[in-house]
């Protein structure tokens, strides 16, 4: 039975990423790998996300992406923009039902927030 999984996004500078996500998407580190340091973990809530250095992996940099469901979209939006991150459209209601809106990480790897829309 499945009951759990983390994203790994593959990034150019994997120090660079890690501060991105730490500064400008609210993420908390939680562990480091490697000497140098080239896999990181992120988490911020349930939410966990992993960074690989494309140095160590066949995957190219650019090419992940990630749906994060949030308590209030338009409060992370402005917390997200006031931060600096990279958000790429407002939030708006969908007809697939669902508020969101996107983030681009420094490589492109694309970070969606969204919740439930409240519009009928």
């Amino acid at each position: 039975m499945m009951r759990d999984s983390t994203t790994v996004m593959t990034v150019k500078d994997v120090l660079l990423a890690r501060d991105y996500y730490r500064d400008k998407l609210g993420f908390d580190v939680a562990f480091e790998y490697g000497t140098p340091t080239f896999y990181v973990g992120l988490c911020s809530g349930e939410v966990t996300i992993h960074l690989v250095a494309a140095a160590q992996t066949p995957r190219q940099p650019g090419h992940g992406a990630v749906s994060i469901f949030v308590d209030d979209v338009d409060a992370v939006h402005a917390d997200l923009v006031k931060r600096g991150a990279k958000v790429l459209k407002e939030p708006k209601d969908y007809d697939y039902g669902l508020r969101d809106f996107d983030v681009a990480d420094l490589d492109g790897n694309m970070i969606f927030f969204g919740m439930e829309s409240k519009k009928s």
